[in-house]
């Protein structure tokens, strides 16, 4: 009796090894079902496809429920998934046609031939050059600095519902000695905070604005040279799409 008990067990134990790999199948199948859905979330939809090709995937999963509801990755955390990949891509989209905008943006008066734009990853980058907007070791405003906020600030009012994150920029020269700032991490960071300033006086709502100073971090060109130092002393708006609840 006991060696046929050994062999049921031995029997039992190797059924119950055959079916693990089914939850390692359904945790596979789960993943490539999200990975599937997020490149399409980063690329153009067709709709009628994408909707097609989705129910595919569903029918093909059809029948293996149990399996998947114990897997690691549940259906509920995959919709979440899911959820968040199609409202990414939702944004960037909307983004797209704002950035479209800003080409009409960099012809107005006052702004051409000034402002240079980015887009990338749903952000929205309006770069102003830092010489324009401020003199040399300076923090407050230039006339022609102030006239370029004005600009900017009918486009924000136009766009409610971007956040606007204002990042001033220097060089890597430090002040000089008889300057009344410690060092570049306090001039980068006034300057971005006298633009928010400004941009409040003008009707820009405060839960909409944030100012950050970054000094030499970031540059677009190495400091090698006075040109390139000029090109990375800058301030930066960067725009990104309000999500509010309902």
């Amino acid at each position: 009796m006991s060696k046929e008990n050994e062999q049921f067990g031995a029997r039992q134990e190797e059924e119950g090894d055959g079916q693990e790999w089914l939850t390692t199948f359904a945790d596979l199948s789960m993943l490539l079902l999200v990975f599937f859905v997020l490149l399409y979330s980063m690329s153009t939809l067709d709709t009628k496809k994408f909707s097609n090709t989705f129910s595919s995937v569903t029918q093909a999963l059809k029948g293996k429920q149990d399996k998947l509801a114990t897997s690691k990755i549940t259906q509920d955390e995959a919709g979440v998934l899911i959820d968040q990949a199609l409202m990414r891509r939702q944004i960037i989209e909307s983004q797209r046609k704002v950035f479209a905008e800003v080409k009409t943006l960099q012809t107005k008066k006052g702004v051409e031939g000034i402002v240079s734009a980015n887009f990338e990853d749903g952000l929205i980058t309006l770069r102003v050059p830092g010489d324009v907007m401020f003199k040399p070791g300076k923090v407050n405003l230039t006339p022609k600095g102030q006239k370029v906020v004005a600009a900017l600030k009918d486009f924000f009012i136009q766009h409610r519902d971007q956040t606007i994150k204002i990042v001033g920029y220097t060089d890597n020269i430090r002040p000089s000695k008889n300057s009344r700032f410690k060092d570049n991490w306090e001039i980068s960071a006034m300057r971005a905070v006298n633009v928010l300033r400004i941009l409040l006086k003008m009707g820009i709502e405060s839960t909409r604005l944030t100012a950050t100073g970054l000094a030499y971090l970031n540059p677009i060109y190495p400091n090698t040279s006075d040109e390139y130092r000029a090109k990375n002393r800058r301030v930066e708006f960067v725009l990104e799409k309000r999500v509010t609840g309902n």
